[in-house]
Order: C-alpha cells, then structure tokens, then sequence
C-alpha cells in the first residue's frame, strides 16, 4: 500500500504513474491523458520534482526517480521526503 504524505493530491499518484507506465513525458502529455488541466500538472510535476520523486533531465520534460518507483511499490513513505527548494523551480 502507498503511504502518501499531506502535502500529495490525487493527481500526483495519476501523474507517477503516467511517467512510470510511459516513462517520461511532458505536463500537456500527462494531462491530456489523465484529463486534467496542463497548467496544473505543471504546477503538481515541479511539486514532485521539489521532493525528489520525479527527476527534469530538460526544460518541461519529466521521469520518474527512484524515490517514486519505491513510492509506486509501497516500499517508501512519501511524508518522510524532504522538499528541496532548489529543485522546485
């Protein structure tokens, strides 16, 4: 079972597990495949990117980490991530 923490939505286990299933995509992508709005993503990808469980190789465009593969696996409790405020620009 995934431990999720507070600060985590809905969307962003639809998000990991878009990347994780197609391995890498683009807010637009991810939202027009979850049917979500695209500036949302944006918003909840950065998010995820600011914790450590989805990695920007290039502008707009995003993997998933080992963290999240983990998290996805239930192996690892999200609310003990930490936000780094460097990444989450």
């Amino acid at each position: 079972m995934r431990k999720r923490a507070e600060w985590m939505t809905r969307a962003d286990d639809e998000i990991l597990e878009y990347l994780d299933t197609h391995g890498a995509g683009t807010p637009k992508s991810i939202a027009e495949e979850i049917d979500r709005n695209n500036d949302y993503i944006g918003v909840r990808c950065r998010k995820l990117t600011s914790y450590g469980l989805v990695e920007k190789p290039s502008r707009g465009y995003y993997i998933l980490s080992e963290s999240a593969e983990a998290y996805l696996e239930g192996d690892l409790d999200a609310s003990e991530l930490e936000q780094n405020s460097e990444s989450s620009s």
